[in-house]
């Protein structure tokens, strides 16, 4: 794999902390700027509408800049929020820094998963875009629980410091690293936009909203059930939280090479065992080596599915995959939001604390039947991991000058 892709995994790296940190940090923020917990959960929220307004927004607004330069200026844009966070003088500041910070992620992901697919050759192109994520991953592993404890430590203003200066690093490594990519020939937002209203793409999209969305109806509520449910104490959230998170990291993993040589399989495969696993939770988390367990299961089945949708969604935009790709971050965002309320309306009705992971199985399995109603429908038979966005021979050409790069 070349270097390039270690740039990306990066940035993915600082994005994927600041995104998840601020729900170990909501204590300490409401203690320090006077505030309820509840309402400092809206700087959750806040990220979360940055990323699903940005994400097209962003995209659209850059689909004429070359890429190398695009990915520069959004990583600048998630540090300027990052440090615009650090130095809020109040709450509705750091509700300005927070949406900021969340407005390049989208777009940022969405590009960065086109340019990693074209630096590679056709077979390997879903493994290039699992390495980017792996960023993502490996951030909550690392990162988030860092992040944390320096928060916790130091006030949770440090943590954004720390989190900028990671942005300004990603961006010397993608201008060391990144080859120049041109915008895909013929590229423009009208065909972007076009792209994006194919009905398999609207498909793959309406897929995350749904399977994901089973994801987070439980890990928004993991630290909750860690001490109500499976019995440990307080200290044990961050473990639990990083058990998830080497889950994610083991299912990227895997779900690169299984995307690349079957893409609808490997999806319908993560979609059902994601809604078996949150069908066993209520059960295995009474259990403590269970739950412990489930917990890495759940991270690693839930996050195979992200490689297989993204792929599908840049495969069905064709010569115009860049907004599309986006788009699907936007479609992750809420169901991130949608996973959690319904979650969260399960445990205020009374059901339980397990209840999240029920209401996590059905939304599983109406992703998966989203995902199947749009096989039974997709008329065309292109080769699983084949993105055309680019000529063959432009693709080469990238690939020589990342080669050239490394010598």
């Amino acid at each position: 794999m070349p270097l390039a892709l270690l740039a990306l995994a990066v940035s993915a790296f600082g994005i994927g902390t600041t995104e998840f940190v601020m729900m170990g940090l909501l204590p300490n923020v409401a203690d320090d700027l006077g505030t309820s917990v509840p309402t400092a959960g809206h700087l959750v929220s806040a990220y979360a509408i940055g990323v699903v307004l940005g994400a097209p927004l962003l995209t659209a607004v850059g689909s004429r800049i070359p890429r190398k330069r695009m990915l520069l200026l959004l990583m600048a844009l998630f540090t300027v929020g990052n440090l615009a966070s650090a130095l809020a003088p109040g709450f509705g500041w750091l509700i300005a820094g927070r949406f900021l910070a969340g407005l390049p992620h989208g777009a940022f992901f969405g590009v960065g998963a086109v340019v990693a697919a074209r630096l590679v050759s056709e077979e390997r192109r879903a493994r290039a875009v699992a390495t980017m994520f792996l960023g993502l991953t490996v951030a909550n592993i690392i990162g988030v629980p860092a992040a944390t404890l320096l928060g916790q430590h130091l006030g949770w203003r440090a943590t954004f410091l720390v989190v900028a200066a990671i942005g300004l690093c990603a961006m010397a490594a993608l201008a060391r690293l990144l080859p120049y990519v041109p915008v895909e020939a013929h590229q423009g937002l009208g065909r972007e936009l076009r792209a994006l209203g194919d009905r398999q793409v609207l498909l793959g999209l309406l897929t995350a909203v749904f399977g994901f969305a089973g994801v987070f109806a439980v890990y928004s509520y993991l630290s909750a059930m860690t001490t109500e449910v499976m019995g440990f104490g307080e200290s044990s959230v961050t473990p639990v939280l990083a058990l998830f998170g080497i889950g994610m990291t083991l299912g990227a993993l895997a779900a690169g090479p299984l995307t690349d040589r079957a893409l609808r399989p490997t999806l319908y495969g993560s979609l059902g065992t994601l809604a078996v696993v949150l069908l066993v939770f209520p059960f295995a988390v009474h259990v403590r080596w269970a739950a412990l367990v489930t917990v890495v299961l759940l991270g690693g089945v839930g996050f195979m599915t992200t490689t297989p949708l993204q792929m599908l969604v840049m495969n069905k935009a064709r010569h115009a995959p860049t907004l599309a790709s986006a788009s699907n971050h936007s479609a992750f965002n809420l169901a991130n939001a949608g996973g959690a309320w319904l979650g969260g309306a399960a445990i205020a009705a009374g059901w339980g604390w397990t209840s999240p992971a029920l209401v996590g199985a059905a939304l599983a399995v109406a992703g998966l039947a989203v995902a199947a109603v749009a096989g039974l429908l997709d008329r065309d038979r292109p080769s699983p991991s084949r993105i055309v966005a680019s000529a063959d021979a432009e693709a080469r050409t990238v690939r020589s000058e990342v080669r050239a790069d490394a010598r």
